[in-house]
């Protein structure tokens, strides 16, 4: 694989204007417009990656797209799991590495045009439905403390739910991505156009946005909370998101999604490509390739 070495610097100027168009985003699992993996002579590609994660079992990597759910074959090239080629929005690993997601059901599939909260516990082979189908797309999804915190965008507020099935809502906001403290569940992050909002109440309310603007968070340790700007530049914040290193630029172009498994692991889905790293984000090495009509 091929390592991508990054500088120790990053740039505090952002875009905002990306941001707001990931805002208002969602594209619908009939639209037909070509976005997702096309079969070419050289294989199958994968664009629109609206999450990431590795099972903590056995190091797999899982990259939700607009057309299914996906992992590397035994060549590094991506491999459809099971037969669904939903478009998967929110995308984590829950309980005992279950799969949580939400989204729109596959053209021609007979579902309603919002799943809710899906769930597979054979990795993505197969689905069942758990809650709010045909009221909530899910476009972030967090696990933590035994408990699952979702940004409801179709109405734009956070749910928690402790057992996928009754959800509590909570407070309104315009939200791209979620992150709960390790240390706290009532402490949660969400980036908005306007930088990151802070809840120390479970998501009830949130104080007003503070700097950066960032896209995508994960807060995988209390002392390790990374962060990545619509830019690609990559930051951690040892401190909860009050103060920020720059850690580089991540490879290939604006961020998808964003995973981190503790202090120093990470895997970020770019524009061309879905990239791991074992320092921290000082380096990557690139797992998958994607095409560059890929985004939210």
């Amino acid at each position: 694989m091929m390592k991508h070495r990054t500088a120790l610097s990053v740039s505090v100027s952002v875009s905002v204007t990306v941001l707001a168009l990931a805002l208002g985003a969602c594209s619908s699992g009939g639209d037909g417009d070509g976005g997702g993996d096309k079969d070419q002579a050289h294989g199958t590609t994968i664009s629109h990656i609206h999450g990431v994660a590795v099972d903590p079992a056995d190091g797999t990597l899982y990259v939700a797209t607009h057309d299914g759910i996906y992992t590397p074959d035994d060549k590094g090239a991506p491999e459809l799991v099971g037969e669904r080629k939903d478009d998967f929005m929110g995308f984590t690993l829950g309980k005992s590495g279950a799969f949580l997601a939400s989204g729109h059901p596959a053209p021609g599939r007979d579902a309603p045009s919002n799943l809710g909260l899906i769930e597979s516990t054979d990795k993505g082979r197969t689905w069942k439905d758990r809650s709010l189908g045909g009221e909530v797309d899910f476009h972030s999804l967090e696990y933590a403390h035994g408990t699952i915190y979702g940004y409801d965008s179709t109405n734009g507020l956070l749910r928690v739910s402790a057992d996928g099935e009754r959800w509590d809502s909570r407070a309104e906001l315009s939200a791209v991505d979620l992150a709960v403290s390790p240390a706290d569940p009532d402490t949660v992050l969400a980036t908005t156009e306007g930088g990151i909002v802070r809840s120390t109440d479970g998501g009830r309310s949130f104080a007003a946005a503070a700097q950066p603007v960032l896209a995508h968070l994960s807060w995988p340790r209390k002392d390790a909370l990374y962060g990545v700007d619509p830019a690609g530049a990559l930051s951690v914040s040892a401190d909860g998101g009050r103060t920020w290193t720059g850690r580089g630029t991540v490879p290939g172009g604006g961020p998808q999604a964003l995973t981190a498994l503790d202090g120093e692991r990470l895997v970020i889905a770019s524009q061309d490509g879905v990239y791991r790293s074992d320092d921290g984000g000082r380096t990557f090495d690139k797992q998958l390739s994607v095409s560059s009509a890929g985004g939210h």
